[in-house]
């Protein structure tokens, strides 16, 4: 397919992710439309569609006339405090039902291929040190949000073999760039301020990808003909521990990381008893990624640099 000939819908326009996405279309000079919940700008409506909430009830017919591809963005996000009576529920809702609703509707639309962006949590939680998950690994998710997105893989690849649409999935880990928010930004600021954090000793490897990076290889699984049916994992192709990255946070940010080496044992002990043992598990923890495959059937490396990447990010705190 020509990119003239191509039109494709992004849902979760509005998001991080989303709005970089339909940056780079605009760029590249791909014709889209902007799948949203609630739409302000009615001056934009020839780009924008609303949607109302996703669900396994959204009706997207309207959406759909003239697209050719789904790059499917919005969903149900993992909440560390979920107050919802049956968490699991509510993510598959969306995550799942909501998800595959849309692909059915696209199917019979017509649409080709829908790009389908997962999470790593598919893969689990943490990695041993040196054994990076991989696209092909059986999943192992372990909370409603990670089982929720698998369920909705798995849907996919099943109605792609009954419909012939061509789904791919990239499951990305913790994403940064300019507009980060939650404990990436927190952690920026206080460095930025000075703050001296106990994280001084800690030896782990972390998968991340720049918003760049991530954005790159979703207009590459557009395009490549390779991409159609796979799994794929992203990363900057760079593993740093807990305390490389806040060193080289500080480099971004134009300062010095302040850090005082505890000892993990002691970290993890200090966060249980606050109530903070998952966030002890992602600061202490490893998880890594191996994108081998995405090289390997893409030819694609991640643009940005490790360094770049968060300099970007820097650049875009505002503080």
């Amino acid at each position: 397919m020509n990119e003239t000939d191509m039109c494709v819908l992004v849902t979760g326009a509005t998001g991080f992710v989303g709005k970089a996405l339909l940056t780079r279309l605009d760029r590249d000079s791909v014709r889209y439309v902007a799948a949203k919940r609630k739409v302000r700008d009615m001056s934009s409506c020839a780009l924008t569609v609303e949607v109302g909430e996703i669900s396994s009830q959204t009706s997207w017919r309207g959406s759909l006339v003239g697209v050719s591809t789904v790059v499917h963005l919005a969903a149900r996000v993992h909440v560390m405090r979920d107050k919802v009576v049956d968490p699991l529920a509510a993510f598959r809702e969306v995550n799942t039902l909501g998800t595959l609703n849309l692909a059915r509707q696209a199917a019979e639309a017509g649409v080709k291929r829908f790009v389908f962006v997962s999470s790593i949590k598919v893969n689990g939680e943490a990695t041993e040190l040196g054994s990076p998950f991989t696209a092909d690994d059986v999943p192992a998710p372990l909370d409603p949000y990670g089982i929720s997105k698998m369920e909705a893989e798995q849907g996919l690849l099943s109605l792609s073999k009954e419909t012939g649409l061509e789904v791919v999935i990239i499951r990305p880990p913790l994403v940064y760039g300019p507009g980060v928010k939650a404990n990436f930004a927190a952690m920026m600021r206080w460095l930025k301020r000075g703050v001296p954090l106990p994280l001084g000793a800690i030896y782990n490897q972390r998968s991340l990808v720049a918003l760049d990076n991530l954005v790159d290889l979703m207009v590459t699984c557009v395009m490549h003909p390779a991409a159609s049916g796979q799994v794929f994992l992203v990363s900057d192709g760079e593993d740093v521990s807990t305390t490389e990255l806040l060193r080289r946070m500080g480099q971004a940010l134009g300062c010095t990381a302040r850090l005082i080496p505890v000892p993990v044992g002691l970290l993890k002990v200090a966060a249980a008893m606050v109530g903070k043992r998952d966030l002890a598990q992602r600061l202490c923890g490893s998880l890594q990624v191996d994108i081998k495959k995405t090289h390997q059937l893409l030819g694609w490396r991640p643009p940005l640099t490790l360094d770049q990447g968060l300099k970007k990010a820097a650049d875009g705190l505002g503080v």
